[in-house]
Parts: structure tokens; C-alpha cells; sequence
């Protein structure tokens, strides 16, 4: 029962925490350009006006439009139930490895590629073409980059590769270990819609990819896809901090181990998060055509990080 409880509350703690992460950033990134810039809990007073405004849906668009961000907000807090968080292993840990988690990140991805074609508008298809495009360099290389760490810990199990991971802790200094956080941070900026890869602060039409899938939405279907966006950047920033870095996640499910990991796993996100902000005040946006070149990096770090975790025991 404990451990079923605790899995409940990591779910709750990625819905809860995932809109205040991304008003972290903007707040840390406003810092940083000589800013005052808004709250951090801007982005829960923006989710509950959306969630009471109306949704006005296009006459051509079908239930595809309409069912899309249920899908994509149901698969990020699935997801959130498989990513080892305060402790592991845990039971959802048996039904979802590596595979069902990144096929879980490319079913949200084709049905907002779906709905972005769906209304029939110039920026929603051009939008969505270019969403597929990155999510078929992005997906293999997670896949890679997180198969790299099973390959050691001998299974694709995301809470046995954090256990594995606490029992041999110099694997963190391992030449694979250190290429597939390369891999996965690149894939992160990607798939996550930051710099620079695409800006998360602009709607300069001819650029945007994200943003061109979800012009049509408004009202609670924006806000389930708002939502559902700063719960996949919490499930990618918990992917860094506790596959690559686990020191801290409870192996035990004493009061003051599972306090210690909710602590620590706070920290770790405070880090990425500032971390993200002072690149992207740092970074330009790249050419639009530059992008799968840095995919195709990140590709290249994956696969070496699989090769070595075979060369090297």
C-alpha cells in the first residue's frame, strides 16, 4: 500500500509541479536579460483563465481535433508513473520500461501532429510537418541513450537502472554514461521546444514549430496542451536528473529517505532549470534547415553510448 501511495503522490507532484518549473525558467531567464518578468506561478494563473474560457472549435475539424489533448495530457501523467522520481523501484515499474515510455512521448507527439493538420491551416500542417520530422531523429536517440544505461544495468527497467546505477556509482564518470546525457540533454532541447531548436518565448510564424500545431486550440483544450507541454519538460528535466545523476532517490521507503529524495529531486530540477535559462540567454535559435544536424549528433552520441557500454564493463 505504501508504495502504491507514493506512486499516486509522484504523479501528483509532476501535475503540480510542472507549470511553477516552466515559470521558474522564464523568471530565471528574465533575471538573467535584466528583467523583472512575471511571477512563477504565472503559469497557474494562466491554466485556470484558459480552463474558464470558451473553446471555439474549427467546422473542419474532426474528433481527432477534439481528442488530442486528452491524449496528449493522459500519456504525459502516465508517463509520470514510470519515470523513478523519489524512489525505485516502484509496481508501475513492471509495466513500462524504456520502450512503452518513449512510444507513450511519440503518441502524444502524432496525435498534436494529427490535430495540427486537422482544422486544414497553412501554419498547423507546416507546423506538424516539422514536428515529425525532429520527433523521428528525437525518438530513436532517447531510445539509444536510455538503452546505453540498460546495457550495464542488464535491463531496460527505468527504476533497475537507477538501482543498478546507486550500487556502481563510477558508472556515472563512464565515457557512455557521459555520451548519452549528451544525447539525451540535446533530445531534451528538442523535444521540449527550447533553444535552440525552436523559441518558446516567440510566435514569429515562419519559425515555430510547437506553437504552429496549437493556434487552433483555446479555452480547456490549450490549457490541457499548456499543461501537458510543462509535464513533458518535468518528465525530461526527472529523466536527466535521476537516470544520469540518481544520488538522492530513496531505495527504502523510511519517512525521512522518501523527505530526503523529495528534497534532493527539487534541487536537481532547480539546477536544469537554471541550467536551461542561462543557455538559452546564451544561445541563438538555429536555422530551421540546422536542426536535424544536431539531431543527428545527438543520434551519433546515442550510439556510441551503446557501443561503449558493450566495449566497456
Amino acid at each position: 500500500m505504501g508504495k502504491s501511495l507514493l506512486e499516486a503522490f509522484q504523479c501528483f507532484l509532476a501535475l503540480a509541479i510542472s507549470p511553477g518549473l516552466v515559470g521558474f525558467i522564464r523568471w530565471v531567464k528574465a533575471r538573467l536579460q535584466g528583467r523583472s518578468g512575471p511571477s512563477p506561478l504565472q503559469p497557474y494563473r494562466d491554466l485556470r483563465k484558459l480552463f474558464g474560457k470558451e473553446v471555439i472549435v474549427s467546422t473542419n475539424a474532426s474528433w481527432i481535433f477534439r481528442v488530442t489533448p486528452y491524449i496528449l495530457f493522459g500519456s504525459l501523467t502516465v508517463i509520470s508513473l514510470m519515470v523513478p522520481l523519489i524512489a525505485a523501484p516502484l509496481p508501475f515499474d513492471s509495466l513500462g520500461d524504456l520502450v512503452v515510455v518513449v512510444y507513450l512521448l511519440l503518441l502524444g507527439t502524432f496525435f498534436l501532429s494529427l490535430a495540427g493538420l486537422d482544422p486544414g491551416t497553412a501554419f498547423g500542417g507546416m507546423g506538424a510537418s516539422r514536428e515529425m520530422t525532429v520527433a523521428a531523429l528525437a525518438e530513436p536517440a532517447i531510445m539509444l541513450a536510455i538503452f546505453g544505461l540498460g546495457v550495464g544495468a542488464g535491463s531496460t527497467n527505468l527504476g533497475q537502472i537507477v538501482v543498478r546505477t546507486l550500487s556502481d556509482p563510477g558508472r556515472t564518470l563512464s565515457p557512455g554514461h557521459l555520451l548519452a546525457f549528451a544525447s539525451m540533454f540535446i533530445v531534451m532541447l528538442a523535444e521540449t521546444g527550447r533553444l535552440p531548436v525552436d523559441n518558446p518565448a516567440t510566435h514569429l510564424e515562419l519559425t515555430m514549430i510547437h506553437e504552429a500545431m496549437i493556434l487552433e486550440y483555446s479555452g480547456r483544450y490549450l490549457a490541457l496542451i499548456e499543461w501537458a507541454s510543462a509535464m513533458k519538460l518535468f518528465v525530461f528535466f526527472s529523466l536527466l536528473a535521476n537516470l544520469f545523476f540518481p544520488w538522492g532517490v530513496a531505495l527504502t521507503l523510511t519517512p525521512g529517505a522518501v523527505a530526503l529524495a523529495f528534497g534532493v529531486l527539487l534541487l536537481k530540477l532547480a539546477v536544469f532549470a537554471v541550467s536551461l535559462a542561462v543557455l538559452e540567454t546564451r544561445l541563438p535559435k538555429l536555422r530551421l534547415f540546422r536542426v536535424p544536424e544536431l539531431l543527428s549528433v545527438s543520434f551519433l552520441f546515442a550510439l556510441l553510448a551503446v557501443t561503449s557500454s558493450f566495449l566497456v564493463r
